[in-house]
């Protein structure tokens, strides 16, 4: 195809040590025919929505609809279709393909149910449930007909989870000086499931309060990220004693369930019995600010940045 100008977010340098910082990374514009030059850096890379404008896959033609792993740039060249679906339908809003239809959607059905295996009035607790993947695993809990309550970092995020969410309870943990005494008051009778995204305190004192035969799902753990000296977890024998099935998985691994998975969830998306929260950011600029504050809890829902509408 022509030539074409196209914006990219690069790292400078590598990044020896926890998280990048925003002065990391910076916006570059070149001209290019979608494919590197020899030598040059490549863009970030990340899950996204775009237009086919050129294929030599029989799987994708021009005009086509994706989802899937692109770069941060205007333009990208895909050369592996590995991590790339084909939009089914667009009577959805597209930026649901970058969330509740997309990766962090088969992260929380994955997690909650291929491991977790969930059953009707079960216990289960959700850390960093407002978050993409934790709000979805909450509603998809209550679906099943479960009894579920999520942590969260602030009042408003508190109130979303029990208000808009369906969240039986909430709470912020930054209130709560110990964590035990807190899951303690909301599962007097101990915790069935657990879906981990924060690690550290919150997972050790979850641990003394799984209920025997409990299940743990590791979907993440956030506190631990930018951490130089991550901290230790002392409860681990509670795996032992309380006979626990803790599980981490990565979500590609149950990309080929995608089509079970849009048969679940697309039909509750259009009655409305699923809700879907995103934060959306405009312009490629401002995707280095919106990616950390992620780890600075900014965002309520699903970061979307919008690079183009067309």
């Amino acid at each position: 195809m022509a030539e074409v100008k196209n914006k990219q977010v690069i790292l400078k340098d590598y990044v020896s040590a926890g998280l990048p910082k925003e002065c990391d990374m910076v916006v570059v514009a070149t001209t290019t025919k979608l494919k590197l030059k020899e030598g040059s850096t490549g863009p970030i890379s990340g899950f996204g929505v775009a237009k086919v404008l050129e294929s030599k896959d029989a799987k994708f033609k021009q005009g086509d609809l994706v989802w899937g792993m692109t770069g941060w740039e205007e333009y990208s060249l895909i050369t592996s279709n590995d991590y790339l679906f084909k939009i089914p339908t667009t009577d959805v809003p597209l930026s649901y393909y970058t969330g509740v239809l997309g990766m962090p959607g088969m992260t929380a059905y994955a997690g909650f149910y291929e491991i977790c295996s969930p059953k009707k009035g079960e216990t289960v607790f959700v850390s960093a449930a407002s978050g993409a993947v934790g709000q979805l695993v909450g509603q998809f809990a209550k679906l099943v007909g479960c009894y579920v309550v999520g942590s969260a970092g602030s009042k408003d995020k508190v109130d979303l989870l029990k208000n808009k969410f369906g969240f039986d309870e909430a709470f912020n943990y930054k209130e709560e000086p110990n964590l035990d005494a807190a899951l303690k008051r909301y599962f007097p009778d101990g915790i069935d499931i657990y879906f981990e995204n924060v690690g550290g305190k919150m997972l050790d004192a979850v641990l003394v309060n799984m209920k025997i035969g409990g299940r743990i799902s590791v979907c993440g753990m956030i506190s631990q990220y930018n951490l130089v000296l991550p901290e230790g977890v002392h409860n681990l024998m509670y795996v032992v004693s309380k006979q626990l099935r803790m599980e981490g998985f990565i979500v590609s691994k149950y990309f080929p369930h995608y089509g079970k998975f849009l048969e679940l969830v697309l039909p509750h998306i259009k009655e409305g019995t699923i809700t879907y929260m995103e934060d959306v950011v405009e312009g490629l600029e401002n995707a280095p600010s919106a990616l950390l504050g992620l780890f600075a809890g900014r965002n309520v829902g699903k970061q979307v940045v919008v690079v183009s509408r067309e």
